[in-house]
């Protein structure tokens, strides 16, 4: 039992987040390279040198140098077992990162310091305050020209909503920045550049009074900084582990993933100061990680991840007791016992198979196409059901056909196995003697993504016809039968994949005549899995 509760107590699972370009993959691979699972960090600039992102592994991920899946990292540092979810930056890929974050116990939130919070960064941070998970905030490009440390607080607490106390505090930045003072041991971090942010810097360490290190980053720099945590400690946030564990104060770094600057010490604090797995509501109540049954969810899908299998992988949070090889779990959406084979623990697409897993890990095991995203699997001696991860309406709308009409086969294969994942929903319309299949997605780019794959993993060329439908909502009840629903004419009636009825409209007077000409008729615009 006590190595049952050393193993999670030492587990921890969290996501990194962030708007485009503002560091997120480079500070992922940074805390690969300190915690010895990768020997050399892969610049993520030099695409065309053939050097890609580790967390990038689709093969247009590397192409475009854009990450536009979530993919998983396992490594140990420190006595700790690390989990970590990389997430899409891009905007079009949200609803992925937000499956993800269902993942995570905490979030790691990554903001380029000359421009502070954006819009991405915004949307995924409202993501992570609805379960009230802690976040971690990391201020990168120190080394470059960047906003006043003081204003980018002002902005996280100002945009965000949330406290802030800044654990280090950087000495200058761009061509003057010299490097941090550490709030908590009362030290100062000098910059050292390294190796291009190739391998470890070496960090020189001295006290804010002492006079070598005056005479390293000059006095005015100096002066200005006795100022500054003067300040801080008068005026700033007090420290309270109780507030960050809710969510409600957000410790600050300052560093320089692509130099390694500030990343080993974020790492070792952050270990220290994220929780172990957190429990997880279900239909039978909270269900704590370090129950002995146990539990899990499937919070993403990933087909083709091996090309030489073209296998099919269902991603799987362990939220409570312990993962054993060959065990046999109960499926609560299926209501029935099914054996995990092939359980895998993954370091993006590199994987090894692995004989135990406890509460926080990830998993990966071979999916037949019996899972679904949200599905929950348990002991059949305790079934419950954890909360379902809800389908958010798409903003883009496209009818979708094969070039090559011998293909169809091939082509409801990939429509279907992509649609699985949760990268594109598809809809049907009803009432129409030929089966139409419009795709809708959340950002424009995943029509990219769609056509690539299918092109390049089922071999098939599409055609898509981009639809004018701006709005999509569920008929969670209704009077009359769905075809049978009075709408405008340039209203779709639809089914998805789970034959739940949709209407599609293109615009939001269209909405509101359906429900005023439409007695007992409820819309909604997300639906729970």
């Amino acid at each position: 039992m006590a190595e049952f509760i050393n193993e999670i107590s030492k587990r921890r699972t969290f996501a990194i987040i962030s708007h485009p370009d503002a560091g997120k993959t480079t500070l992922t691979e940074k805390l690969l390279l300190y915690g010895g699972a990768i020997r050399e960090a892969g610049s993520v600039k030099a695409r065309r040198a053939s050097k890609h992102a580790v967390s990038d592994w689709m093969e247009i991920e590397k192409q475009r140098g854009i990450s536009v899946t979530s993919s998983v990292l396992q490594f140990n540092y420190g006595g700790h077992c690390i989990n970590i979810l990389d997430t899409p930056g891009h905007q079009d890929f949200s609803e992925d990162t937000y499956r993800t974050l269902m993942a995570a116990d905490s979030a790691v939130m990554v903001i380029d310091g000359a421009k502070g919070v954006e819009d991405q960064t915004r949307k995924l941070f409202h993501v992570c305050s609805l379960r009230d998970i802690p976040i971690f905030t990391f201020i990168n490009k120190m080394d470059r020209e960047t906003r006043d440390a003081f204003e980018l607080l002002g902005d996280i607490e100002e945009e965000l909503g949330i406290k802030s106390y800044p654990m280090n505090w950087p000495i200058g930045c761009g061509q003057h920045f010299k490097g941090v003072y550490d709030r908590i041991k009362n030290s100062i971090i000098l910059f050292n550049g390294g190796n291009h942010g190739k391998s470890e810097v070496k960090v020189i360490e001295g006290g804010l009074e002492d006079e070598s290190i005056r005479n390293l980053i000059g006095s005015d720099l100096h002066d200005q900084l006795l100022m500054e945590i003067e300040l801080l400690n008068e005026a700033g946030e007090e420290f309270d582990l109780d507030k960050v564990r809710l969510g409600e104060l957000t410790p600050v770094f300052f560093g320089s993933a692509l130099t390694n600057f500030g990343v080993e010490p974020f790492l070792r604090e952050f270990l220290e100061l994220t929780p172990p797995p957190l429990s997880r509501k279900s239909d039978s109540g909270e269900i704590g990680a370090f129950d002995e049954g146990f539990s899990a969810f499937i919070f993403k899908i990933q087909a083709n991840m091996n090309k030489a299998h073209r296998d099919r992988i269902a991603f799987m949070r362990i939220c409570s007791g312990k993962f054993e090889k060959g065990m046999e779990v109960y499926h609560v959406q299926q209501g029935k016992k099914i054996k995990l084979t092939q359980p895998q623990q993954f370091m993006a697409q590199d994987r090894e198979i692995v004989d135990e897993a406890y509460a926080g890990d990830i998993l990966g095991v071979f999916d037949p196409g019996i899972f679904s995203i949200g599905d929950t699997l348990c002991q059949s001696d305790n079934k419950f059901k954890f909360e379902g991860i809800p389908t958010f309406a798409p903003e883009h709308f496209a009818r979708v056909r094969t070039v090559d009409t011998m293909k169809r086969k091939q082509f409801m294969k990939g429509i279907t196995q992509i649609a699985q994942e949760g990268a594109i929903q598809v809809f049907k319309q009803i009432n129409i003697g030929i089966e139409e299949i419009i795709v809708g997605v959340v950002g424009v780019l995943q029509f990219e993504v769609l056509e690539y794959r299918l092109n390049h993993e089922y071999n098939v060329d599409i055609k898509m016809e981009r639809l004018a439908f701006k709005n999509i909502r569920w008929i969670e009840s209704s009077k009359t039968k769905a075809e049978d629903i009075s709408v405008t004419s340039d209203t779709k009636i639809v089914k998805d994949s789970k034959e739940r009825d949709l209407l599609l409209f293109s615009n939001d007077w269209g909405i509101s005549w359906a429900l005023q000409h439409n007695e007992g008729l409820v819309l909604s615009s997300i639906a729970n899995n």
